[in-house]
């Protein structure tokens, strides 16, 4: 009912009658002057007619209780108005209740007093009182106790001490819209009184009595309770009093901070006070929240200090007041034990005199106690007071409990904060198991704390041990999970973190299977669903779901989590997503010979998923980049601070040493190795970690150095036990070597002292493999050892005695120097500038010159079967050097033409002898002095080699005669067209002899050799004149001549269907 339609309905016409019938009852006297005793006789009618409005009889009906607000709403806003006679041309332009009021006949406090004495209204009475500004409430308050200690009768009594008590309860909720209207109004009043003309001041006089008093609300309801003390005639009244008079010492003297009862006492007070309550049929059906609401505002009240700190009386004085009032009830016999059961005032007032007791106590330590004796005597007095109160307070029926409890909860009542925990937990025991399931499933949300969580956790295993009933076990289980699904995810992964410490089985590894049937399935759904959602699906639900099945099982579902990302193409990237936003699984599985060695979950579950059960390439890829995923930095722990979910030394520790040091197969130790490259990746990206020191560096890299020195026997068989290292992982292992050496250096150049020994174990060690290997782990070294290379190589380089020293090395006699200088530039970049820039040779001496050239050629087809592709690239620079300054002499032969072309073949020069350098090498390689040197493994190596060198050189012809583009074909002869054209037709001659030359099939030279025939085909395109049709069919002829040499007919015929196509 909106504001509008209450003012002007059929209740307020009924308030008017009453109202007019009283004031006719009055005369001949003003009803304005009505007086205390006179309401007897005319109050009748008012009284009738605001019970009939309000529904006197109708017990909790809110809008009976919100008449009872407008009526003295009304009524006090018509008094107020009255006593300060304001304007009526005013009031009824901005006073929205002036129609009612005008219709009302003249009042005053009596009218109002009266009115909440007979009705019980001290409740709504207060919470317009506290619409008043503090010092317009200690008038107000004032009068009150002015009006009732005069002529007291017990319903005197009981208003002053029903407004005491409500004050000390203070407001029970937010301002409601009558509460700002009433507010509203006494702003408005105060303003116009404050702004009436000199005139106006002079007709207003003001009543003496009513002027704001200096005291305080504390000190007018002491004064109060001291006046009328001689009034009260009943113990029930005595105990009401005394208690309210104690509530009032204690929070406005003696509670310096809002303090609280434990959850338990606050519960059982409470039960008995609605137990007491319902045995007088005052509670029934609805009623019972508001109740409990009730019940526990009462006792908040007196744990809370009071909201404005008294100013007219000292805590001395109070305590002095409140003796001489126990001393009076004590005279007259009124604070006698009760005979029967305890009252609820009983028990109050024995709950007051304990708590200011407590607080005496105290007191009496503090060393700016003021009056000791007045202390000491109030102390004894309560004591003996406290004595004469013997009785035990009953607790409440357990019935009662479960049903105050679960109202609690399904209200969600504030207050309770602490309740949800125990009723997880002790009250499990004590409710109906039936009714207590029901409350938990209806109030999920209550529960919805990490702490509680762990709670119904450990409720749930205690029932399964108890051999509870496996359906309510069941039950359980699912609420918790469903309570956990419903947390925040950074309280997921604390208690993730909780779960996986109790076991790495989490919950199913306390709970019976019966209890945990049907997991398999809902883990199935889970990993099937966002295997199959894939990038489309959302990704904090498919957290959601893979934290829900963690929280049951973290093992199992780790398993689940790494097989589905090895097996299922494109899934590792996802899930590596979804484990790096669940850090709680990261911790070690407890209780496990994994953990032991400081191996996570994760990695105990690859390894029995994924790992070791590996059937492919691609699954290996999967799992390398699952890895190295996890590896990256993600999710922040609890320092802010990003971390990865799979440390770089967990996984070294876990993947790397127990195989590179226990010599595995090949392709397993590719996958190690390839594993330690992504850790190390990592470990530069943080800038030289030093978890690496805590990954054995030294025995590491000494396993490292002992797999590169098998890399020079990667053609020969290997003997039983032996790792058979490929060429292949050569390259793996050389760039390992470097980044490892590199974090390594970093971590010893902090402490060398430290490490000194360890350097002089792994130097020592190292000195008995290839003198090669020593060079990639110059970082380690630092500064404390030299460059040592064979002594033959000083012959050909000038090098500096304080950096390289030479070896005498068997292998290295006179006349080697040469390879060693080639192997030296295979090394690195920065050896092999070295080595260009200290090589020995005079130019000027032909023979020299012819010498080193040939020398160079039989050290390249010692070195290059065993180059990795980054060693050959580095060769080839070299040799691409050495032509171009003239030191290497390869000189050029026409061999597969008859007749001198007329060309400028000088901006080939480099490239044309390139290839005929490899020509000669290959020659040398397939002759019968090398023969039995490779396995068809090493010749199909040394063709991709070749294959390397080719392209090298067609790219670079290519940067001599760019194509034009489709837009704009080269109309004529453009410079040095022929000059690729014939190029082209050499180089594509070089290959298929090395080809027909090498054994097995060679398809990398094969896919090189189609590839300059394309060529060839484009620059005819782009320059259709370069070639006349003679020419063209003489290159046809001349190319399929050379191409019939090829023993595979199928390379034959693809390569002659190519040659078949030029120049048509």
């Amino acid at each position: 009912m909106d504001q509008g339609s209450w003012l002007s309905c059929e209740k307020t016409a009924i308030l008017q009658g009453g109202f007019l019938l009283a004031s006719q009852l009055c005369q001949p006297e003003p009803f304005s002057a009505l007086r205390k005793e006179d309401w007897g006789r005319v109050g009748g009618p008012v009284v009738q007619a605001v019970a009939e409005i309000c529904g006197q009889f109708c017990v909790g009906n809110q809008d009976g209780l919100q008449w009872r607000k407008r009526i003295l709403c009304i009524i006090w806003n018509k008094i107020l108005e009255m006593e300060r006679m304001e304007d009526i041309d005013r009031s009824w332009m901005e006073n929205p209740l002036f129609a009612v009021q005008n219709s009302l006949p003249s009042i005053n406090h009596t009218v109002l007093f009266e009115l909440v004495k007979s009705l019980g209204f001290s409740t709504t009475y207060v919470e317009l009182l506290l619409c008043f500004q503090e010092a317009e409430q200690c008038r107000e308050l004032e009068r009150l106790a002015r009006y009732v200690t005069v002529e007291s009768t017990d319903a005197d009594v009981k208003l002053l001490l029903d407004v005491c008590w409500e004050l000390l309860r203070g407001r029970q909720k937010e301002e409601d819209s009558l509460d700002r209207l009433f507010t509203a109004q006494l702003v408005r009043v105060s303003q116009n009184l404050a702004g009436c003309t000199t005139q106006a001041s002079k007709r207003f006089k003001p009543d003496p009595e009513s002027s704001a008093s200096a005291a305080c609300k504390v000190s007018i309801l002491f004064q109060g309770l001291n006046d009328i003390k001689e009034y009260v005639t009943s113990t029930a009244l005595c105990h009401f009093a005394l208690s309210n008079c104690l509530d009032m010492l204690y929070t406005s003297y003696l509670l310096d901070h809002a303090t609280d009862l434990p959850v338990e006492v606050k519960l059982r007070n409470i039960v008995w006070l609605v137990s007491l309550q319902r045995k007088t049929n005052l509670v029934e059906g609805n009623d019972l929240i508001q109740a409990i609401r009730e019940c526990h505002r009462d006792l908040a009240a007196t744990f809370s200090p009071a909201r404005s700190k008294p100013s007219g009386m000292t805590s001395i004085q109070a305590m002095q007041m409140t003796l001489g009032i126990i001393r009076t009830w004590e005279e007259r016999g009124l604070l006698r034990e009760p005979t029967s059961e305890p009252s609820v005032l009983a028990v109050r007032c024995k709950d007051s005199i304990c708590r200011v007791l407590k607080s005496l106590e105290q007191l009496m330590t503090s060393e700016s106690l003021e009056d000791e004796q007045s202390v000491n005597s109030l102390k004894g007095v309560l004591k003996d007071l406290l004595a004469s109160l013997s009785f035990t307070v009953p607790e409440g029926p357990s019935a009662e409990m479960e049903c105050i409890v679960t109202a609690i909860i399904d209200n969600n009542i504030q207050g309770f904060q602490e309740l949800p925990k125990l009723y997880a937990s002790k009250l499990s025991l004590t409710f109906s198991e039936t009714e207590w399931l029901s409350c938990l499933e209806r109030n999920k949300g209550a529960f919805q704390q990490k702490d509680l969580v762990m709670t119904l956790v450990s409720t749930l295993i205690a029932k399964c041990q108890s051999e509870a009933d496996v359906n309510h076990s069941k039950r359980l289980k699912d609420v918790t999970v469903d309570v956990f699904c419903r947390l925040p995810l950074t309280d997921k992964n604390v208690i993730l973190s909780e779960v996986l410490a109790m076991s790495q089985r989490g919950l199913h590894g306390c709970l019976p299977s019966a209890v945990t049937k049907g997991y398999e399935e809902e883990l199935n759904l889970a990993f099937n669903c966002i295997v199959q959602g894939g990038a489309q699906g959302s990704l904090s639900s498919a957290i959601s779901a893979v934290a829900r099945v963690a929280f049951q099982n973290p093992e199992a579902a780790m398993r689940r989590c790494c097989r589905a990302a090895v097996v299922n193409v494109g899934a590792d990237r996802l899930l590596a997503r979804i484990l790096q936003q669940l850090p709680g699984l990261r911790g070690l599985a407890a209780g496990t010979d994994e953990a032991r060695r400081g191996w996570s979950l994760l990695c105990e579950c690859l390894r029995a998923a994924a790992w070791n059960k590996l059937s492919s390439p691609k699954e290996e890829d999967q799992l390398l980049r699952f890895l190295s995923a996890l590896m990256e930095p993600s999710a922040a722990d609890q320092t802010g601070e990003k971390c990865s979910f799979l440390l770089p030394e967990e996984c070294v520790r876990a993947f790397v040493l127990p195989h590179v040091t226990l010599g595995p197969g090949a392709r397993s130790l590719e996958l190690c190795l390839r594993v330690l490259q992504a850790a190390l990746a990592h470990a530069i990206s943080e800038d030289a970690a030093p978890w690496i020191i805590n990954c054995s560096p030294f025995p590491l890299l000494y396993c490292l150095s002992q797999l590169l020195n098998n890399c020079s026997r990667c053609w020969e068989q290997p003997l039983q036990g032996d790792p058979g290292v490929s060429i292949e992982t050569k390259e793996l292992l050389i760039s390992i070597l470097i980044t490892l050496g590199k974090a390594v250096g970093k971590q010893v150049a902090l402490a060398p002292g430290t490490w000194s020994r360890a350097l002089s174990w792994l130097y020592g060690k190292v000195e008995q493999l290839d003198w090669t290997i020593r060079f990639h782990m110059k970082e380690v070294w630092g500064e404390h050892f030299k460059y040592e290379v064979p002594s033959s190589l000083m012959a050909v380089c000038e090098l500096s005695e304080q950096e390289w020293s030479g070896l005498e090395l068997p292998q290295y006699g006179q006349g080697t120097g040469l390879l060693a200088w080639v192997e030296c530039c295979c090394l690195s970049d920065r050896v092999r500038e070295t080595m260009m820039g200290a090589l020995s040779l005079n130019l000027r001496d032909p023979e020299e010159v012819n010498m080193f050239s040939k020398g160079l050629l039989v050290a390249l087809s010692q070195t290059l079967p065993w180059c990795a592709v980054s060693e050959w690239e580095r060769l080839l620079t070299v040799l691409r050097e050495l032509l171009r300054s003239e030191k290497l002499h390869v000189p050029y032969s026409l061999e597969y033409v008859d007749f001198l072309p007329f060309l400028d073949l000088r901006p080939f020069a480099c490239d044309l002898r390139l290839s005929v350098l490899m020509l000669r090498v290959f020659q040398l390689l397939c002759g019968f002095s090398c023969e039995g040197w490779l396995p068809p493994r090493g010749w199909a190596h040394v063709s991709r080699l070749y294959a390397a060198a080719l392209r090298v050189v067609t790219d670079s012809v290519k940067d001599v005669l760019p194509l034009p583009s489709a837009a704009s074909p080269g109309a004529g002869g453009a410079p040095l067209n022929r000059e690729v054209l014939f190029v082209l037709t050499q180089l594509y001659c070089h290959t298929l002899h090395v080809q027909v030359m090498m054994p097995g099939e060679a398809e990398p030279l094969f896919l090189r050799a189609l590839e300059i025939l394309s060529h060839y085909e484009a620059v005819l395109a782009a320059y259709p004149k370069s070639s006349t049709p003679l020419q063209a069919a003489n290159t046809r002829h001349f190319l399929t001549t050379i191409t019939d040499n090829l023993q595979c007919a199928e390379t034959r015929a693809v390569l002659q269907q190519k040659i078949a196509q030029l120049g048509d």
